[in-house]
């Protein structure tokens, strides 16, 4: 297409990242203008990340943003002076039977961080920011640096910093190669003066096990390579309880068992935080607020799906059928890297044998 000023995109939170690749350079006339009218979906969107999230302090400040390039207007029901009340009455009646998460998408025109079948809902996410400040628990125990690699491409790479049942840091990597990433990534981890280093095994994964042995050696950090691929961690502990399934039968792989970690720490939280339930700390997650990353993140973790089993098994949609149909997700790197570190590391009990001596030869 070519010599025409005005192009206009409704419905814009559906465009794809290739579209906007295409359309963008087309407008090549002087003055040319590309409209865009959308309601946002999710913060990963193209949409979202190439129009609000770089410019959302100012949005959220003056409900507009204005460059040289862009002009950005935030309009919402209450800009209509011809809003009318039967509109008014549905709004009320979703404000009190949908999530407040559904009710600020569909009404106050925030971002809708997740899908149907999501394991972890923004609720439970929104409770877990910095439950351990509302809660009264301090981060305690081992100190778990996890690591999620990828290759040059699209997909980016992902860190998470835990410590007991806090979530410290958060963080991704966007350049470089495999190897430049887990240096990165290793790096992070020195400065933290983790204890575990922790780093997916499967796939590209699987050839950074000399990369992190030479890296580490002679470091007090001890290192274990994830494989979620492999099945269940500890077969025949029963999850659930003495009543439950045992982890093998619970679950189709470690991937989906970790996953349900994360799930039922973030349940448990929510429960605790709006409920007032007693839930032992060690159950529980935060998310700390000073993670520069916190909104992305919570976009990966309440957008990550159960998968549908015809043998019983709890599992999670694959990183390959996330970015299919009807789905779309980008791959969850900084969400995959929160999920490894739920590594718990074995600890040994140690007894102490007395020996004695009745004579020689005994």
């Amino acid at each position: 297409m070519s010599g025409f000023n005005l192009f206009w995109i409704e419905e814009g939170q559906t465009i794809s990242e290739e579209s906007l690749r295409v359309v963008t350079p087309t407008l090549r006339e002087e003055g040319s203008q590309l409209w865009i009218t959308a309601n946002p979906r999710s913060r990963n969107d193209p949409f979202s990340k190439r129009f609000l999230v770089p410019f959302e302090h100012e949005l959220n400040k003056n409900g507009f943003y204005q460059d040289d390039l862009h002009l950005i207007i935030r309009v919402n029901w209450d800009d209509n002076p011809f809003f009318p009340e039967v509109l008014r009455q549905e709004m009320e009646y979703d404000r009190e039977n949908t999530s407040t998460a559904m009710f600020r998408h569909v009404w106050e025109g925030d971002y809708y961080d997740s899908v149907e079948d999501a394991l972890i809902s923004v609720e439970w996410f929104e409770a877990a920011i910095d439950a351990h400040t509302k809660l009264g628990f301090k981060p305690e125990g081992p100190i778990i640096a996890s690591h999620d690699p990828s290759d040059l491409g699209p997909d980016a790479k992902g860190y998470c910093l835990r410590q007991g049942s806090v979530i410290l840091d958060v963080k991704e990597m966007i350049t470089g190669d495999t190897n430049e990433g887990v240096d990165w990534a290793i790096d992070l981890a020195r400065q933290s003066n983790a204890d575990w280093f922790v780093w997916d095994g499967d796939g590209i994964g699987l050839g950074l096990r000399r990369q992190v042995m030479q890296s580490l050696d002679g470091s007090r950090i001890n290192y274990e390579m994830f494989r979620g691929s492999e099945g269940a961690e500890d077969p025949m502990l029963y999850y659930g309880g003495d009543k439950g399934r045992t982890n093998k039968d619970t679950f189709l792989n470690r991937r989906a068992q970790y996953y349900w970690k994360l799930r039922d720490r973030f349940e448990a939280t929510w429960r605790a935080v709006t409920k007032g339930e007693y839930i032992d700390p060690e159950e529980l997650i935060s998310i700390s607020s000073d993670i520069e990353y916190l909104d992305q993140l919570r976009a990966e973790i309440t957008r990550i799906p159960q998968k549908r089993s015809n043998n019983g098994k709890l599992q999670v949609l694959s990183k390959v059928d996330m970015k299919k149909k009807p789905y779309q997700i980008e791959s969850p790197n900084m969400a995959d890297a929160v999920m490894m570190s739920m590594f718990s590391p074995k600890t040994l009990n140690k007894q102490t044998v007395q020996i004695n001596f009745s004579g020689w030869g005994k």
